[in-house]
């Protein structure tokens, strides 16, 4: 079964296919400005969507120990950067990751960056998360800290931008390389190539994008629920959600050959066994929606059946997240809502998620 040897054969860590840009292989598409479709017009001169995620922030960690502070509380390996050399411009990376409880669930979603080392030669990081757990997330940081030499900062001066192409990659297209040039910093996503690239600046992140147009944010957040990509509370509830049901694996967002961390016990069995019964797929939904959407928990039901398959765990208009078994996606699939009316519940395997086959 294609299910089967999905769930079965991806490949964990920065060594999976995954994990290599393939960015002339991303969909030809365009985020139009408040429209919400996915279209191709090569005449149009804008390249890129840039969209201010207002959602996300930004904390700095820096100091001597950051390293292996950081490393005992995320389930990846950090992104280095080296310190600067001569004229040449520091490369800087990014990694996506989890930090867990003590039994091994999801508390916070972060995106970790590389920072050129503080000057006195300090590792130096900057981690973004959902803004609603900004302080939480400090807290948990602060806890851990203990005697080490860390200092935990926000950064409310930066912003996070998404920046998604519109046209396919050619010559053609204004191309975009990673910078590091004082408070900018412009890096690939590292989850997965179809969600572009991340732009963190002080500044008005469309100047600095060339022939960037300003994005609307609900079309941003259909676009990465097609995609089948929860980011923030909302899709991955703390002290709820498991790791690898969140598809942590095909987001390069774990590592197994790393270093202990907290809740590595559980994710390393259920990685080991080869067995995830569950799996946070991207869902449509067709039929009359609830003025206020459907409800986050909502049981969704086989509807030969009328066996529970799963739970709607978030979404945007007629696109969403749903936790669902995997052996009942091929459905059909329902949510029976507040006002009893059916929806039809369509379960997606995106075409960018790993296989035996790949």
């Amino acid at each position: 079964m294609a299910v089967v040897a999905l769930l079965r054969g991806a490949a964990a860590g920065r060594r999976s296919p995954a994990w290599h840009w393939r960015l002339s292989g991303t969909a030809s598409y365009c985020l139009a400005r408040g429209s919400g479709l996915l279209g191709s017009n090569p005449a149009d001169a804008v390249a890129w969507t840039c969209f201010r995620l207002d959602g996300r922030a930004l904390v700095r960690v820096r100091g001597p120990d950051a390293a292996p502070f950081l490393l005992g509380l995320s389930t990846n390996e950090l992104p280095l950067s080296g310190p600067p050399t001569g004229a040449a411009q520091p490369s800087a990376r990014a990694a996506y990751a989890h930090f867990l409880n003590v039994q091994g669930r999801t508390l916070y979603d972060v995106i970790l960056y590389g920072l050129p080392e503080c000057t006195e030669g300090a590792p130096n990081f900057l981690l973004e998360c959902d803004s609603s757990v900004l302080g939480a997330l400090q807290k948990h940081l602060s806890m851990y800290k203990i005697r080490r030499k860390v200092t935990v900062e926000p950064r409310p001066e930066l912003h996070v931008w998404a920046v998604l192409p519109c046209v396919p990659q050619t010559s053609e297209t204004a191309p975009l390389e990673e910078r590091l040039e004082g408070t900018t910093m412009l890096i690939r996503d590292p989850r997965t190539a179809r969600m572009g690239w991340r732009l963190l600046t002080q500044d008005d992140g469309l100047a600095l994008v060339p022939r960037g147009q300003l994005g609307d944010l609900q079309d941003y957040h259909k676009y990465r629920y097609q995609q089948g990509i929860p980011e923030g509370v909302c899709d991955l509830p703390p002290g709820m959600a498991l790791p690898l049901e969140s598809n942590l694996v095909f987001m390069n967002g774990v590592s197994f050959t790393k270093g202990c961390y907290i809740g590595q016990e559980l994710t390393a069995r259920t990685h080991h066994t080869g067995v995830i019964r569950k799996r946070l797929f991207p869902v449509k939904l067709e039929g009359p929606l609830p003025a206020s959407g459907i409800s986050p928990g909502a049981v969704v039901t086989v509807t030969a059946t009328g066996q529970a398959a799963g739970k709607f765990r978030a979404g945007q208009g007629h696109v969403g997240l749903a936790l669902l078994r995997s052996e009942t996606i091929k459905g059909p699939l329902h949510i029976k809502t507040s006002e009893s009316q059916l929806v039809t519940v369509t379960a997606v395997v995106p075409d960018w998620w790993p296989t035996a086959a790949k």
